[in-house]
């Protein structure tokens, strides 16, 4: 049981972060009114805005995402970890 769980965390961190890449790649390459990159932006953003908040951007540059992905990365690597000891 344990270990299913702790896989579906790892799937579900994992996904994740792909949406982060993803949504960072289409702010390049798509207009803000692209429907495809709004739909991203809604799920990435409540994330990201709590971290620009905090981190303001450096020299024009946004590192949020970066951070969100750490951030995502520590949590799985908790979670699962606690899961897996049941």
């Amino acid at each position: 049981m344990g270990l299913i769980l702790a896989r579906s965390f790892q799937i579900f961190f994992e996904v994740l972060s792909f949406i982060v890449i993803i949504d960072v790649f289409m702010s390049y390459f798509l207009s803000p009114n692209n429907s495809i990159r709004a739909f991203f932006d809604r799920l990435v953003e409540p994330l990201l805005s709590p971290i620009r908040r905090v981190m303001p951007s450096i020299a024009g540059l946004d590192f949020s995402p970066i951070v969100l992905i750490i951030l995502l990365s520590v949590l799985e690597s908790v979670l699962v970890s606690l899961v897996s000891g049941l």
